[in-house]
């Protein structure tokens, strides 16, 4: 029963990450309307923010995988312009957009439900977020999406990336080879501007960086 229900969830971590849309969305719809990330909403104080709010003052954010809105309501509300989260779970933005409300930024933040390896942004934004959302984006198509999405990033604006790279046990191992290889990705690719990993829950490392040749303004 073990193996069985072992590989059931590792089919599941499949479908999401890797389905077809409608399937995909399926999967995170059943964990969003339940209370299995409840766990997950609240994460003030998340190392993400220092670089968020650095390169966001005054500025657009697009957070792609935005979840149930934690960014869109924790980052402090005067270090941002305007913000828009983007997720595939409808359940999660209505929490978000719930919480929007409650927190009095309904004017700054907006939210859209799309799959993020087929969605096409409707302007340009400063700031691109994918805070663990890359982990959905298969290895050999990481550069292709950041480059599709690189269009939508005004001149200057950066990406951040949040992912766990190493043991969440020990932050001192080396790093897993899937999102160690994801992180080489972008730092082989893109100019990098600063990284960051953190000895903190999780041992999160956060990456920001923009296309090379892209001038900051």
């Amino acid at each position: 029963m073990y193996i069985v229900g072992r590989s059931v969830r590792m089919l599941e971590s499949f479908l999401k990450a890797y389905g077809p849309t409608n399937i995909k969305k399926f999967f995170w719809e059943k964990e969003y309307s339940g209370d299995k990330w409840n766990f997950a909403d609240d994460t003030a104080g998340d190392c993400v923010y220092t670089h968020l709010e650095k390169f966001a003052v005054d500025r657009s954010i697009l957070d792609m995988g935005c979840g149930s809105g934690n960014t869109a309501n924790e980052m402090a509300i005067a270090s941002y312009k305007s913000y828009h989260g983007v997720d595939i779970s409808e359940a999660a933005l209505a929490k978000a957009e719930m919480r929007s409300v409650t927190n009095g930024r309904q004017n700054k933040n907006s939210f859209e439900c799309g799959d993020l390896m087929h969605y096409v942004p409707k302007k340009k934004y400063d700031v691109i977020l994918f805070r663990e959302s890359m982990y959905h984006v298969p290895v050999n198509r990481i550069k292709s999406t950041l480059d599709r999405y690189s269009a939508y990033l005004e001149d200057g604006g950066v990406f951040i990336v949040r992912l766990f790279a190493s043991s969440r046990e020990d932050v001192s191992s080396k790093d897993k080879p899937r999102p160690a290889t994801m992180l080489n990705i972008m730092e082989r690719e893109f100019d990098v501007l600063e990284k960051g990993k953190y000895p903190v829950a999780g041992h999160p490392t956060v990456l920001v960086f923009r296309p090379k040749n892209r001038l900051a303004n």
